[in-house]
């Protein structure tokens, strides 16, 4: 044998052999990636069955648990040097990773976290850690601590809390200094971090966390910098994979284009109620509602919706409603208004669709024939039956309540600078408070029935106006301004959501035949006669139109959402799914010029995202944001990560656009490959910045956090199911080492099954298994 064939033989021998060795390291690679990824999952289950502290325990902070990511970094560390991989931000993104992990490692080795419990001019010198399982251990400050303040600080007139405030003197031998902790603002002293944790129901202690991680916050945040780096150089490295989707030649050719254009009553006698326009004066009256001053309109509105589903009820409007139950009480107890859901309760009490409060009160059945089961209820037993139980209650005693005057809390009083807002049935404590405004207070609303009674409606609207003027001049700093009440009443006036997700909706399926429709037309495309190029054009223009002008009323909608509240419209569900709903929208402005489809894809999920917004919670009340979440970095981390879910929701359209195609077309039919591979390209569009934007949002979110809570990452259940998402997202652009995502087909199966990660993230976490998260 020659020297130079066995050279060759050998060189081919140790390829060969290259090859099969960075092949079983793929496997144990793919094997340990979706290990990690089903573990963290099924632990969020176990969280929700068996509580935190259980999965803290024997999961999460278990030694096997952290054994498995050290192995998955080593492994993964492995296959990538043996890939060989030159491209420095590829690099740089994936050793940020690494150092992350590096961070966490000496988090869990090194920082030393607990609290302290402080009284007012008590001194400590010890802070106490919870080892888990009840078992907390007293350890030592390298200082001492005293408490010379704390104080809760309450939005004016409301007992919503906008902030906690501890001031405390830390002591350090002969050195003293006085510091001070918030939401979201920490003191820092040598290596220790002091965050505002919880206080005591007297107000003169709090309790202060305690947190001191030298070496796992500068490593971790190094990480979260070059992986912030290398995220946004991913979209704009000219070697790089997305720039090469934006140079296909598919797109110059405009073919994406192409697929765009070718691809694509009951009968009751009338209830005694207030004239409409009496009412609505009675509705412009301000209330402390949940937790804030609003108009009594929002209150009414809310209180209609709760009871019968909608905010009309037969013609009356809600004003009207509210004004008949604390006026003719008995009458309107008579009404059919409470909406009975189906299910057990439904039945077995053999109940109309609707019915009338006095229908739950029957002396032969022994007066309240749902108290019994109530008793069940509050006593532990939570089966359908009883939780339609409870909820009929709790519908009920809001009519007991409104009709005993307890929720009217409409007379305000002002008294060193303190505002504190009063019913006209309340016992009135305030000694400073004197005998005319408790006199007018008391009797104020039977004035207005009396004179209701006798049809006197312009007395009742001077006595309403007077009430106004009483609110102004005795309600301190804490009403409204005008702009706000002109927002609520605007916002009050027209149903956003429901008009919105039935315009988009609709909007996005007659696009979506009408593309299906032309694309199964026998008709060859360069066939088609100038008629039906003009009726395209029609259409495409109509379509724009429409999406501008629901993104204008979205708009509308947010903004005065903002107004009201004073803060950025994101501290709920609801918010953040409107948010979702006109950022697709905005995205589908961005490129539908370039690719008509996008239109149908807009519709279709901010549609979807608008109609479970409406289904979901029916609007909930506007209320002031809990102190821990006023913060800019919150809303930096929300918007952010709305913003991915919104691109990744339109590969998924993109995926069932592709998988609709293959199902009628067939597998083989002429041009298919075609128009899945476009498909795919417009994907990868908005595949690589929702993954970028996914990427900054859960780390954004995790400085977030750090600052809060001295914590970066507490394993929570929507943070474990954020990192789920971005993993299984991640592997989408791994395609030399998945090659079933080179084909078409098997990358739009992939997107479509993938979303079901964001389903779970948004509402499997909210809805089912909870959380600090669980608001959003």
């Amino acid at each position: 044998m020659s020297s130079s064939l066995r050279e060759e033989r050998t060189s081919f021998n140790f390829n060969c052999g290259f090859y099969i060795m960075l092949v079983n390291v793929k496997k144990v690679l793919f094997l340990l990636y979706s290990l990690v990824v089903v573990l963290m999952g099924v632990a969020t289950f176990v969280e929700h069955s068996k509580g935190t502290e259980y999965v803290s325990v024997n999961i999460y902070g278990s030694w096997w648990f952290c054994l498995l990511w050290a192995l998955l970094a080593v492994v993964a560390i492995c296959y990538f040097l043996k890939s060989k991989v030159k491209n420095i931000g590829v690099v740089l993104l994936h050793l940020s990773f690494i150092v992350i992990l590096a961070g966490a490692f000496l988090t869990y080795v090194f920082a030393d976290k607990g609290f302290v419990h402080l009284r007012l001019d008590k001194t400590t010198d010890e802070y106490l850690v919870d080892k888990g399982g009840g078992n907390i251990v007293t350890m030592s400050l390298p200082f001492t601590l005293r408490l010379d303040k704390f104080d809760v600080e309450y939005h004016s007139g409301t007992d919503a809390a906008q902030d906690y405030v501890s001031v405390f003197t830390i002591i350090d031998g002969d050195k003293q200094e006085q510091g001070k902790v918030s939401m979201n603002n920490i003191y820092t002293y040598k290596n220790m971090r002091l965050y505002q944790r919880s206080y005591d129901s007297d107000g003169k202690g709090s309790y202060i966390s305690v947190n001191s991680d030298p070496y796992g916050i500068p490593v971790t945040y190094t990480g979260y910098a070059l992986l912030f780096l290398s995220l946004i150089w991913m979209l704009f490295d000219p070697k790089g994979a997305y720039r090469r989707v934006l140079r296909s030649p598919i797109l110059k050719k405009g073919i994406l284009v192409l697929v765009a254009l070718i691809a694509f009553s009951q009968g009751v006698n009338a209830a005694t109620v207030l004239p409409k326009e009496t009412a609505e004066k009675f509705g412009q009256l301000n209330i402390l509602y949940n937790d804030r001053i609003c108009p009594l309109q929002t209150f009414a509105i809310d209180f209609t919706k709760k009871l019968y589903g909608s905010a009309i009820y037969k013609d009356y409007t809600p004003e009207q409603v509210i004004t008949g139950f604390i006026f003719w009480g008995d009458e309107w107890s008579a009404e059919p208004i409470i909406k009975m859901k189906s299910g057990a309760l439904r039945e077995t009490l053999q109940l109309p669709k609707y019915v009338s409060v006095n229908t739950f009160f029957n002396r032969d059945m022994g007066g309240y024939i749902i108290g019994p089961y109530i008793r069940e209820y509050y006593n532990g037993n939570q089966d359908e039956f009883h939780k339609q139980a409870g909820d009929v209650d709790s519908r009920i005693q809001l009519v007991m309540d409104l009709r005993h005057g307890s929720l009217l809390k409409v007379f305000p009083f002002t008294e060193k600078g303190k505002t504190t807002w009063y019913s006209p049935t309340e016992k009135i404590t305030d000694k400073s408070i004197d005998e005319d405004h408790r006199k007018y207070m008391q009797n104020v609303f039977s004035l207005i029935y009396q004179e209701a009674l006798a049809g006197n409606n312009g007395h009742i609207d001077q006595i309403l106006d007077k009430m106004l003027k009483y609110q102004k001049v005795n309600a301190g700093n804490s009403l409204p301004t005008d702009n706000q009440i002109k927002a609520e009443r605007l916002y009050n006036s027209i149903p956003f959501a429901t008009i919105l997700f039935m315009v988009n909706l609709t909007m996005g399926f007659l696009t979506l035949f009408f593309s299906l429709y032309r694309l199964t037309r026998k008709t060859h495309v360069q066939s088609v006669d100038s008629r039906e190029n003009k009726t395209v054009k029609i259409v495409n223009a109509f379509t724009v139109v429409v999406l501008f002008l629901s993104f204008i009323a979205l708009t509308v909608c947010l903004a005065l959402r903002w107004i009201i509240s004073g803060t950025v419209p994101m501290s709920n569900g609801y918010e953040t799914m409107l948010l979702m709903a006109w950022l697709i929208m905005l995205l589908s402005f961005i490129v539908c010029r370039r690719f008509r489809i996008i239109l149908t894809f807009g519709f279709l999920m901010s549609g979807f995202f608008l109609l479970v917004s409406h289904i979901n919670q029916m609007d909930p009340q506007i209320s002031h944001i809990m102190p821990v979440l006023n913060s800019p970095l919150l809303s930096i981390h929300v918007s952010i990560i709305m913003m991915s879910f919104a691109l990744l929701s339109l590969t998924f359209i993109c995926g069932l656009m592709a998988i609709a195609l293959r199902l009628i077309r067939g597998k083989y039919a002429v041009g298919l490959y075609e128009q899945t591979e476009s498909l795919r390209l417009l994907s990868d569009i908005f595949l690589y910045p929702a993954l970028t934007a996914l990427g900054l949002g859960i780390f954004i979110g995790a400085i977030w956090a750090n600052v809060s809570w001295g914590t970066y990452w507490s394993w929570d259940a929507k943070e474990v199911w954020g990192l789920i998402t971005f993993m299984i997202y991640a592997l989408s652009v791994h395609r030399r080492t998945l090659p079933f995502l080179c084909k078409p087909m098997g990358y739009h199966l992939f997107m479509v099954i993938a979303f079901l990660s964001i389903i779970m993230t948004y509402f499997g976490v909210n809805y089912f298994l909870g959380g600090m998260h669980s608001y959003a």
